[in-house]
């Protein structure tokens, strides 16, 4: 049995229960979790913004030690240390064929089968974004699993498999940010701390944060963020004096909110790209003039896991771990336990912090 976080219906509490898992099938993998990060992702799936069987076990973000291996699996074996991929590509789907696994169809499979059950009333459990990290142990497919490489920290690795792939991604992807390029980031949560990070690793500048918060100045600039700005409706116009009046060459939008999309548009200048990378509900709806489409000939675009090939992707990370232009232990604001997760989701909500991080 293991300690686990579960969501028992949307909306509801967590409850920390122990949960049994079974070994291993053909083709699965048990993980003995090192550490989560709590993403905001989860606080959307705990409240219904995202779609989610419940009950489950959320949490999607993290690494840890393989303990088993199921029949057939080659690709990791026990005692290797690896990171959680909670969008594993299938490599067959149409998406996959055009090289976008990012945006594989069959990547949420995972999901929709239970894994384990409450030791208390045997109740079946799922598995939050098919990984299910919020938890001692998981049980995943083999593809969901990546070897870490060698020369970064098991714990902090965790971050590896969401906020820094999305927002390394965001920058080097979907947004292409060149050398000497200005941006604007709009939200400094963990995957925005990410965002200013790659920035600054791509040699962008001005690189101009934003946020709601004063209190992340220090965090905002300490991971690149050359200005930082509290948010408000002169937001847009500051930007623009801060880049000789032009605007942005791009913005991408961390928060997933209409207003903050917007005013993430309107930051940037004719010509430029906004990329957003944040999650809203349905009801978010942003709004354009068609004048204005055509006057700015801005580009608009969506991002899905930092438009990242994780495997690929990930050794590139490692190496900017290694070579020191990558400091995961800077987007870690605070160490947790399990019981902590619902004051980490209180504090998502209020724009407090950059990423939680529940160490086992």
């Amino acid at each position: 049995m293991v300690r686990a976080a579960v969501l028992p219906a949307v909306g509801a509490p967590l409850e920390i229960a122990e949960i049994e898992l079974p070994e291993p099938g053909p083709g699965q993998v048990r993980v003995r979790l090192a550490a989560a990060g709590v993403c905001h992702s989860d606080l959307s799936l705990s409240n219904g913004t995202l779609r989610q069987p419940v009950p489950a076990v959320l949490g999607h973000e993290g690494a840890g030690t393989v303990a088993a291996v199921g029949e057939g699996v080659t690709s990791v074996t026990p005692g290797e240390h690896v990171v959680l991929n909670w969008a594993p590509s299938c490599g067959a789907c149409h998406f996959c064929g055009l090289g976008e696994p990012w945006l594989c169809a069959n990547a949420a499979a995972g999901t929709t089968h239970p894994y384990a059950k409450r030791s208390d009333d045997g109740s079946e459990l799922y598995p939050g974004l098919g990984t299910a990290v919020f938890a001692e142990e998981t049980l995943v497919a083999a593809n969901a699993v990546l070897p870490l490489p060698a020369g970064v920290p098991l714990t902090e690795a965790a971050l590896l498999g969401c906020a820094v792939l999305t927002g390394y991604g965001a920058v080097h992807h979907a947004t292409r940010l060149r050398a000497g390029e200005s941006l604007a980031v709009f939200g400094v949560g963990g995957v925005g701390l990410a965002v200013l990070q790659a920035a600054r690793i791509a040699g962008a500048g001005p690189i101009v944060a934003v946020d709601v918060s004063p209190e992340k100045e220090e965090l905002a600039r300490a991971a690149g963020a050359t200005d930082v700005l509290l948010a408000s409706e002169e937001t847009a116009k500051q930007i623009r004096k801060l880049t000789g009046g032009y605007g942005a060459d791009a913005a991408i939008e961390c928060v997933g909110r209409a207003e903050t999309i917007r005013t993430a548009w309107s930051a940037t200048r004719r010509g430029g790209r906004t990329t957003v990378v944040g999650i809203g509900g349905k009801d978010q709806q942003v709004t354009f003039s068609a004048l204005e489409l055509f006057h700015f000939a801005r580009t608009l675009t969506g991002c899905v896991y930092g438009n990242s090939d994780p495997a690929k992707d990930l050794p590139v990370l490692a190496e900017h771990v290694r070579a020191g232009r990558l400091d995961l232990g800077g987007l870690v604001t605070e160490r947790i336990g399990l019981e902590e997760i619902p004051a980490a989701f209180d504090a998502m909500l209020a724009g407090r912090g950059g990423r939680a991080l529940v160490v086992y």
